[in-house]
């Protein structure tokens, strides 16, 4: 079943969190009470885990007001991509979203980082290819975070495909020309009781904004 919203682009200047941790109707409420406006939460490589958003708790984050957009895991650090494995993860990616029930048009975050430090650029580059492909074509629009260690240059993330990027609290490249539509923060604690990170919306230096999902009727406003 779809979830009940709209996909609306992010307008700048919204505070918002990543978490790895379910975000139960009470805590959701909390946050939008407190000024935040929406939320990123994952989604697996593979079969949906017990920790990963599920569709009960994307309706539950929608109906608090928070706007909401997945973001899949990624592996442990030291990992080595490939265009096989972006084709598989992306796919899972556009799978599990769809499991959620999120609309097309809605952003699908790519998390790149922690990759191993001897994999070619190239590696990196048809990985990132194959996993937007995987994602666009069940009508998602691809973002891609850039973390630590992601091996690509800003130029090279810039030659990608997407038109999308989430830039990390580590130290990641400039995105040449276009820049980033989400950046994020360090939150020194929890917060409502779970850990996030903080983020914050920006329109990118070619006007691009990120592609969220919320509730009809229930749009978020600036803090």
């Amino acid at each position: 079943m779809s979830l009940s919203g709209t996909v609306q682009s992010a307008a700048p200047g919204l505070r918002g969190f990543d978490a790895n941790t379910i975000i139960t109707a009470g805590v959701a409420q909390q946050f939008f009470s407190q000024g935040f406006s929406f939320c990123l939460r994952y989604i697996s490589r593979g079969s949906e885990a017990s920790k990963d958003l599920s569709a009960a708790e994307a309706s539950a984050i929608l109906s608090s007001g928070l706007a909401l957009m997945p973001v899949q895991h990624v592996a442990a650090a030291g990992w080595t991509p490939s265009g096989s494995l972006g084709r598989q993860n992306g796919t899972h990616a556009a799978a599990n979203a769809t499991l959620v029930g999120f609309p097309p048009g809605v952003n699908v975050w790519c998390d790149l980082e922690g990759v191993n430090s001897a994999t070619p650029a190239q590696a990196v580059i048809e990985y990132c290819q194959a996993w937007f492909d995987a994602v666009s074509a069940e009508g998602f629009v691809p973002g891609l975070y850039v973390g630590a260690d992601a091996i690509l240059t800003g130029q090279q993330l810039f030659d990608l495909r997407f038109q999308h990027y989430w830039k990390s609290l580590s130290r990641v490249p400039d995105i040449p020309i276009r820049g980033y539509q989400l950046v994020q923060h360090f939150a020194s604690a929890p917060v409502n009781g779970i850990s996030i990170d903080l983020n914050i919306t920006q329109n990118d230096n070619q006007g691009g904004q990120a592609q969220w999902l919320v509730q009809t009727g229930a749009p978020p406003d600036a803090a």
